[in-house]
């Protein structure tokens, strides 16, 4: 089994620390990639991690990592509400997924925004912990390739 982990990260995330700050902090997405790295570093893991404010991109990148993986952590962002297609990749990767929002979804204003696809690939979501989300599912993908 690969020691590599996937960070995934969709539209806008790029601007993080810029972008609506009392809702996202004022952390970078710099900030998330060093956090990950730290913690995969520590028990021997890779990170590979990536943002992409393009659809077909994000699908590309999933099939393209589809098998042998120790699992992916991804921030669909706004491909959480409409990305069928990068849901539909999500169902054909064989390693875990753990799916991760900064703000908790569940608490916004919008309603729309509670609901997203990508739950169904999910094995698990971590919603509402800041960036410090990032790191705790690293380390929950560490912790399930280590039982494999």
């Amino acid at each position: 089994m690969s020691r590599t982990i996937l960070v995934l990260n969709g539209p806008n995330l790029n601007l993080l620390g810029e972008r609506e700050p009392e809702i996202y902090g004022s952390e970078t997405l710099a900030d998330v990639a060093q956090s990950c790295r730290a913690v995969a570093d520590e028990a021997g893991f890779a990170i590979d991690f990536r943002q992409t404010n393009v659809e077909h991109e994000m699908v590309e990148w999933i099939q393209e990592n589809r098998t042998g993986l120790a699992g992916i952590v991804i921030n669909p962002a706004a491909f959480s509400y409409a990305g069928y297609p990068i849901l539909d990749a999500l169902k054909m990767v064989d390693c875990p997924i753990v799916e991760v929002h900064i703000s908790n979804i569940h608490r916004r204003e919008e309603e729309w925004r509670a609901n997203s696809l990508m739950t169904k690939a999910a094995t698990g979501i971590i919603s509402g912990l800041g960036i410090h989300g990032y790191a705790l599912a690293v380390r929950h993908v560490i912790w399930l390739a280590g039982r494999a």
